[in-house]
């Protein structure tokens, strides 16, 4: 299939007088497959013995948006020798004498800039740029010190304020980099039915973000898109075969001072059943309660049929009570902003079934909101309250794998 206009200046990018290459725009749109295969095409083509670097969120994303996709291209793997050597991170290509290696990097978080200290780079692609911490993405782009290196960023669009937005989308010039700004339409690999399946994936400033590809404020509730007729069934319309065709998982966010609340989860790998909630305020209750004493209540609410718990990562005490007791337990990713983006898919998917009993997480949900304040300073984070069974809820959707918000 022929390749857009946008997809060709894509391709002609490294042959230009400009340094650096931002897209940015709506998921799906052809952004990173293109230029992945233009990267990797110029490091073959003007370099040799060099080091480039693929970096994303995390090593497996980058695995899963470059690697994978690359490594299938047909004209690459007849043209060229492409080895992927998984223990170590690296892609090493040959062709001829030439070789050059590219490396594998996660940004995941602050610390992560000190992972790409000390390499020499001809080159650097920064997937998902917006999710990275700018040290990591800074120390990334001073490594690039051989003769001729190239910066190539992709993005989805988050938070107007965001520092990658008001540093280089509206200062290309100062960067002297060439900004292409995509849509769905500029992706010819398309249908018309994908393109409307991804337009009902999304609602909000998700909707907005993803499908319009602007930058926009978050702002009010975040889960805009829960409906209590669509995302909530009551206990006798639950699947006759729930309990043993599902996966059972109980999710904690651990509280002294603030509620406790566990969530009895049942997936079966197409929907995601939010079965029962415990709750626990000790400020309603003026009573607090002890690890052993929480323990002794997850265990009640667990019952015969033991599983998996994950339990927010602070809560090592309780985490420790349980491993006592023999229960399995999942210390939660709590990445927050990457959270809400999953969960918000799942449930505007109809994915993920809220039992009318559970009132906490059901209230929560028309009244978990944005932090305006936090927003406005480039800080995307929801306001600390009213989010106990949110929480909960998130552990569990960062527990799952990749493949289920695609």
């Amino acid at each position: 299939m022929a390749f857009s206009e946008k997809q060709r200046q894509i391709m002609r990018f490294p042959y230009t007088k400009f340094e650096a290459l931002i897209c940015d725009g709506a998921v799906r749109s052809g952004k990173t497959s293109i230029m992945s295969l233009s990267f990797f095409l110029w490091a073959m083509g003007n370099f040799n013995n060099c080091a480039f670097a693929f970096c994303g969120k995390s090593v497996g994303a980058v695995e899963r948006n470059i690697v994978t996709p690359l490594l299938s291209i047909r004209y690459l793997v007849d043209n060229f020798s492409v080895h992927y050597n998984r223990s170590d991170h690296v892609i090493i290509a040959r062709r001829g004498k030439r070789e050059n290696r590219i490396y594998l990097f996660g940004g995941k978080d602050e610390s992560s800039y000190t992972l790409i200290q000390g390499i020499t780079l001809a080159g650097v692609l920064l997937d998902e740029v917006a999710l990275m911490p700018r040290s990591f993405v800074e120390q990334a782009l001073a490594r690039c010190s051989v003769e001729g290196a190239r910066f190539w960023f992709n993005c989805n669009p988050e938070n107007p304020m965001h520092w990658f937005r008001q540093e280089w989308i509206l200062n290309p010039e100062k960067h002297n980099a060439l900004h292409l700004h995509f849509l769905m339409d500029d992706n010819p690999s398309l249908s018309e039915e994908v393109k409307a399946r991804y337009q009902h994936t999304y609602s909000g400033v998700f909707y907005q973000r993803y499908v319009l590809g602007q930058w926009v404020m978050s702002e009010g509730v975040i889960y805009s898109m829960f409906d209590q007729t669509e995302n909530v069934y009551r206990p006798d319309q639950r699947p006759a075969d729930m309990v043993w065709s599902s996966t059972r998982i109980i999710s904690c966010d651990y509280g002294t001072a603030n509620p406790c609340r566990f969530l009895d989860i049942y997936d079966n790998g197409e929907v995601i059943r939010v079965d029962r909630e415990y709750d626990w305020d000790s400020r309603r209750e003026s009573l607090q309660k002890t690890d052993k004493e929480y323990a002794d209540d997850l265990m009640a609410f667990m019952g015969e049929k033991w599983c998996t718990v994950i339990v927010d990562p602070s809560a090592a005490s309780f985490i420790a009570e349980l491993r006592s007791r023999g229960v399995y337990v999942i210390p939660a990713n709590n990445d927050v902003p990457d959270g809400i983006r999953k969960t918000a898919n799942l449930i505007q998917r109809r994915i993920i079934l809220v039992c009318d009993r559970c009132v906490r997480l059901i209230d929560e949900m028309g009244t978990y909101m944005w932090d305006d304040k936090a927003a406005q300073r480039g800080d995307e984070k929801p306001i600390k309250q009213q989010d106990h069974s949110e929480d909960a809820l998130r552990y569990f959707v960062n527990y799952l794998p990749e493949w289920r918000f695609e």
